[in-house]
């Protein structure tokens, strides 16, 4: 037990640096780190960025809603994230008379401020190495099993501790390095979260699905929120009476500009790598299973699209789920071909030979041939349960009608009135059915059929081998085609609901996954950590010279590198910003997507862009080389003096493989520069009293 700590504490401060600007760093140990930073241009101090004694830089950023970053600008609770994180909340107040996506929201008054039930955020209070603690009573004699179980009944024992003050206090423990080491992380949490600002969509998501992932970028990628807290300044649920919340901190912008070769460093929630995997579960993610989930996706999306182009209001339905579904489509094919034109797979495999040569006669021979195995072992199990989380459990129906049935069936009436409303808003038929069709004759098509129920294929038969057959039958006769229908369900309908044909397909299918498929991936995924957290330690040993971060897992980090553009491809070379002129040239009012606002056209053909303004121009976007991922959405960009200069909202296409190898060649962060959110919110939303809130400073 000592000696997985001392190898892992040993390999996080020791060791050259790692890889160019690679990283992602824990904020706790930033120290170690900060002489590095310094000498790239950094000027504060590692208690600057985080400490638990004093106010610091950790205390301004945020996880937003679970799965992106936001970060406070005012000492009025203002809040900044991406358009995208905010997307939902958006579409959920847009209505075809209140067309939000479409036209924009500003709030001018604190008054006019929305609600958003269910959304929250949560501030790091402090990060605590736990290791010890967590693996108090551990012998070397016990099963993984009863390792777990000692695992959590000592996690949760340190949780409860952490959280007794109340206050709105959230704990977790986090394994790092394949449990290797545990980490606690203690957040504050507040729910009463207001809706302030969002541009249109045609600025907030400018050039779509064709220019996601893609550089140059002239996306103005920032919507606005506020955060509301009771009189003494705690988390409170919404009411009339909260007031905004009084952040420790909040980071002054520069709005003097930004210039190539400069010090950035991003301050964010990233949410999963994998640097660390071998060469066969890399070979998996390329040549397996990204393509046939791109394949998939691709079907839904043709489909959505083609539905929302001749419908304004199905546009809004299915807004935020296409673009949901064409942001990992659009990643796993960057990722893949990035894996192919870097030799990933090649150069694991070679890492593993000599890794094998220098553990012979070791404790750590015979880990790779084993985990090589096991991977073969887990693949058609894995490639079984990812087509089906791709297909069979994509079909909206089939989802509403399983949670919608459990609800009426225990007589929960007010929350099955609730689902049903949220899931009417938001649905047309047209679509679910076709992409039903779609995508189940691509499962049997390409899932062999002991890997599939029994009762896809028997049902199948009973309409003679027609896929479309199935979807007029299962759409016309299912009980939750019909909103009345269900809104009159009660307890007394538990059988008819069970043989309702929606249900019984999400039943089905989940039940015989859970039976057949997802035990065989469970357990061939715990030996494989298992066996990981030796080859982890293994590694350390073998490359101490190397200084190693643990993977991502949606824990506040610290990415720091500098501007630069990059070359693609041969001849080709991108400069690090994009300014309000490629707007202006990609504007297209017969593409959704490139139709900016006529008011933005007017703003740019008087060319007053105040303060904002460089050089008779906008700046929009910059690139720069810092290590980010999912995750990092609406992260603070911050300058080498810890002011805001940019959010971060996505990577460029040729470097998202950075999850499970950076290349510092190709990896580039995509940032919203800072004095074109100020610019849309001063021109387009004519909101000049929220940039009255913030500290600006002009050099």
């Amino acid at each position: 037990m000592r000696k997985y700590i001392s190898v892992i504490a040993l390999s996080l401060i020791c060791g050259a640096s790692a890889s160019a600007d690679e990283g992602m760093w824990l904020p706790a140990l930033i120290s170690e780190r900060i002489g590095d930073m310094q000498a790239k241009g950094f000027t504060l101090t590692a208690e600057d960025i985080y400490s638990i004694s004093q106010a610091s830089l950790k205390d301004a950023v945020v996880l937003f809603g679970g799965g992106c970053t936001g970060e406070l600008v005012s000492p009025e609770g203002l809040l900044l994230t991406n358009h995208h994180c905010g997307y939902s909340q958006i579409q959920k107040h847009s209505s075809v008379d209140h067309d939000y996506l479409r036209d924009g929201f500003w709030a001018m008054t604190r008054a006019e401020e929305l609600p958003n039930p269910g959304l929250g955020v949560s501030f790091l209070e402090y990060m605590e190495d736990v290791t010890d603690k967590v693996l108090k009573g551990y012998e070397d004699s016990m099963t993984e099993e009863e390792r777990q179980a000692l695992v959590k009944k000592n996690s949760q024992k340190l949780i409860d501790e952490a959280v007794s003050g109340g206050k709105g206090l959230e704990a977790s423990v986090e394994p790092l390095f394949y449990g290797n080491k545990y980490y606690m992380f203690v957040y504050r949490t507040y729910t009463d979260v207001r809706l302030v600002g969002a541009p249109p969509s045609s600025i907030g998501k400018f050039g779509g699905d064709t220019d996601n992932w893609m550089w140059p970028r002239h996306t103005g990628d920032f919507s606005i929120f506020r955060i509301y807290a009771d009189k003494d300044n705690n988390p409170a649920p919404y009411s009339e009476d909260n007031v905004p919340y009084r952040p420790k901190k909040y980071f002054h912008i520069a709005a003097g500009g930004v210039g190539e070769g400069e010090f950035t460093f991003v301050y964010g929630f990233p949410g999963s790598t994998r640097e660390y995997i071998m060469s066969e579960g890399v070979r998996y993610i390329s040549d397996i299973s990204n393509p046939f989930k791109i394949a998939l996706r691709t079907m839904r999306l043709d489909i959505q699209k083609k539905y929302m182009d001749e419908d304004q209001a199905v546009r809004i339905q299915y807004s935020s789920k296409n673009a949901g579904v064409a942001n990992a489509w659009k990643k796993w094919q960057g990722e893949m071909k990035g894996i192919v034109r870097l030799g990933t797979v090649a150069k694991k495999q070679e890492f593993e030979s000599r890794f094998m040569d220098w553990a012979d006669g070791t404790e750590y021979e015979g880990i790779v041939p084993a985990l090589d195995s096991l991977y073969k072992e887990l693949e058609p199990y894995m490639y079984a349960l990812d087509y089906y989380n791709e297909s069979a459990r994509t079909i909206e129906l089939v989802q509403f009608a399983q949670r919608a049935s459990a609800l009426a069936s225990a007589g929960k009436d007010s929350a099955l009135g609730a689902v049903t409303d949220a899931f009417f808003k938001d649905y047309y038929l047209p679509i679910d059915k076709e992409i039903f069709v779609a995508v189940m004759n691509s499962y049997r098509e390409n899932v062999p059929a002991d890997f599939r129920p029994p009762y896809f294929d028997s049902t199948l038969a009973v309409y003679g081998g027609s896929v479309g057959k199935w979807a007029d039958a299962l759409f016309s006769t299912s009980v939750f085609c019909d909103r009345k229908a269900v809104e009159a369900l009660g307890a007394d309908d538990t059988l008819a609901l069970e043989n309702d044909p929606a249900v019984e397909f999400g039943r089905e299918f989940s039940s015989w996954i859970g039976e057949n498929i997802r035990p065989a991936v469970n357990r061939l995924n715990m030996e494989i950590n298992l066996l990981n957290r030796d080859y982890m330690r293994g590694q350390m040993e073998f490359q101490p010279d190397k200084v190693f971060y643990p993977d991502a897992n949606l824990t506040l980090r610290v990415a720091y590198g500098h501007i630069k553009g990059y070359s693609p491809s041969d001849g080709v070379y991108y400069m690090p910003f994009s300014t309000i002129e490629g707007i202006m040239e990609k504007d297209n009012p017969e593409i959704f997507d490139y139709n900016i606002p006529q008011k933005f056209r007017d703003v740019v053909a008087t060319g007053d862009y105040g303060r904002w303004g460089e050089d008779g121009s906008v700046p929009v976007c910059f690139i720069a080389t810092n290590h980010t991922s999912g995750g990092n959405s609406g992260s603070p960009v911050i300058d080498s003096r810890g002011r805001l200069i940019g959010i971060n909202f996505d990577r460029v296409w040729e470097g998202t493989m950075s999850d499970i190898e950076f290349d510092p060649d190709f990896c580039r962060n995509i940032s919203l520069d800072i004095r074109y959110v100020l610019f849309i919110i001063d021109k387009i939303g004519n909101a000049d009293h929220l940039i009255e809130e913030m500290t600006i400073e002009q050099e």
